[in-house]
């Protein structure tokens, strides 16, 4: 489905695939996920998130319909994200 709002997130980490299927496997006890190493299609109450892994960065591509909604879901991705990666002192995503 496409939404009218969309963002961005990056965080640079050598663990983005490791976060990717961390974040995907704990979202599919709840929501539709489907995952590889690579790639993530989450279907948030909120709105869509694909999660991209490269070797140095995790990418978040969220979409909704409100402003609200895409605040949601970006502070979903954060708050689990936070917890994952707390090793690292993650916080939050840069979204643009």
């Amino acid at each position: 489905m496409q939404h009218a709002i969309c963002a961005t997130g990056r965080f640079p980490t050598a663990k983005a695939s490791a976060y990717l299927q961390q974040l995907s496997k704990h979202f599919a006890h709840k929501i539709p996920v489907e995952f590889d190493e690579t790639t993530s299609r989450i279907t948030l109450p909120t709105g869509d998130c694909t999660i991209t892994a490269s070797a140095h960065e995790l990418r978040v591509d969220v979409s909704a319909d409100t402003v609200e909604q895409l605040d949601r879901a970006k502070g979903i991705v954060d708050s689990h994200l936070e917890r994952f990666a707390f090793r690292e002192g993650f916080k939050n995503m840069a979204w643009g």
